[in-house]
């Protein structure tokens, strides 16, 4: 029997940290697949930690990050470097996952190519080309090569169908971040050593506040407005809360962040964390504040409410749940919603209920048995 070649894609964190469990299942199958990975680097001090914490070693990297670089620097590089790549390895599929630069640009270069394109995190949707920019765009672009497509929801799947999407090429996974979260937390369980030492932690009864922001629609005045926003709840709460806020390493956030919030007590800014770290902090948080994607679906997963500090977000399925609320960017509407559920009980507890319509920590699996041609069960949310 032929062995299939799957080439796995990726350049950020987020990227790796989904498709980690996809990669391990996949190399449990070392007769039936021969496996590469290619690392574009798009992210390359934020990815590198991330790496060696999961024991992946690329067969291919690209290298493209440049200083303070551009979607279409990062997008250019990606076509250069990533064909000869495909013409050398003539991969049966290309995987990659959700909505990053590297993404787009991947599937292009792939259908270029006439190489398979196997999508992970299909179909999550905005509706609003600006927001998140330029991930709603990414997404949509892979979404029109793509071959096979795996939906995290069934709502995801809806989405595609009615882009005209033939939807015998679409299959409803589930998330894989939800199979590394499972597998994260079970390591921190067991006494897995963190990258860093959380001893200098405020015991309980504080309430821990996490806070990540770092999306281009947010640079400017909107970053601002929040940074105001956390600085308000320290000084309301100065020995109730405490702030952590681990700052993305671009000069568009860490300058604000660093201006406006150093040499506040209750608030700490650290580096960019690695994955084991940050799941060990939202696991110990009370409340989380966010512009990522992922964090919307983890943190419901560990049964921890979280504001999303967005206009829009392409992940209704937690806000139906009821373990995630919009609230903007707007200095009062972000101030008042985390006053609610630091004072209201009910209303936290009612958040904090740990439903996850995202995954069963088994979508790794349905989509290797997918990409060989085994059997599979889709996954079902109940929420």
């Amino acid at each position: 029997m032929k062995k299939r070649k799957i080439l796995v894609v990726f350049g950020t964190r987020p990227e790796v940290i989904k498709l980690f469990p996809v990669i391990e299942e996949l190399k449990k199958f070392k007769k039936e697949v021969v496996l590469k990975v290619c690392l574009t680097a798009q992210h390359r001090e934020m990815l590198d930690p991330f790496l060696k914490n999961f024991r992946i070693k690329p067969d291919y990297d690209l290298n493209i990050m440049l200083k303070n670089q551009s979607p279409s620097k990062v997008a250019s590089l990606v076509f250069d470097r990533l064909e000869p790549v495909l013409k050398k390895e003539r991969p049966d599929y290309l995987v990659i996952q959700g909505d990053t630069t590297t993404v787009a640009a991947a599937a292009m270069t792939a259908f270029y190519n006439r190489v398979k394109i196997a999508h992970v995190e299909a179909g999550l949707r905005t509706f609003d080309k600006w927001r998140p920019f330029p991930e709603e765009i990414n997404r949509r672009l892979a979404g029109t090569m793509a071959d096979l497509h795996f939906a995290p929801t069934r709502r995801a799947k809806e989405n595609l169908i009615k882009e005209g999407i033939p939807e015998n090429t679409i299959y409803v996974t589930g998330n894989p971040v939800i199979d590394s979260l499972y597998w994260i937390d079970k390591q921190i369980s067991k006494g897995h050593r963190l990258s860093q030492n959380f001893s200098w932690l405020p015991p309980e009864p504080r309430k821990l506040l996490l806070i990540t922001c770092h999306r281009r629609e947010n640079f400017g005045r909107p970053l601002k407005n929040i940074c105001r926003a956390l600085k308000t709840l320290s000084k309301k709460y100065k020995n109730e809360v405490y702030l952590i806020y681990p700052v993305h390493l671009n000069p568009n956030v860490q300058k604000p962040v660093y201006q406006l919030l150093s040499g506040i007590k209750n608030i700490m800014l650290l580096p960019p964390l690695d994955y084991f770290s940050l799941v060990y902090l939202i696991r110990h948080s009370y409340l989380v504040l966010t512009d990522s994607g992922g964090i919307q679906e983890e943190a419901p997963s560990l049964g921890k409410p979280v504001l999303v500090l967005r206009e829009v977000t392409e992940r209704p399925e937690a806000v139906e749940a009821g373990t995630v609320k919009i609230v903007g960017t707007d200095y009062r509407k972000v101030t008042q919603a985390a006053i609610e559920l630091i004072e209201n009980r009910r209303k936290y507890e009612k958040m904090a209920r740990a439903v996850n319509p995202y995954g069963d920590g088994k979508a790794s699996r349905r989509i290797v048995a997918i990409l060989l041609g085994k059997p599979y069960s889709s996954f079902r949310a109940e929420y």
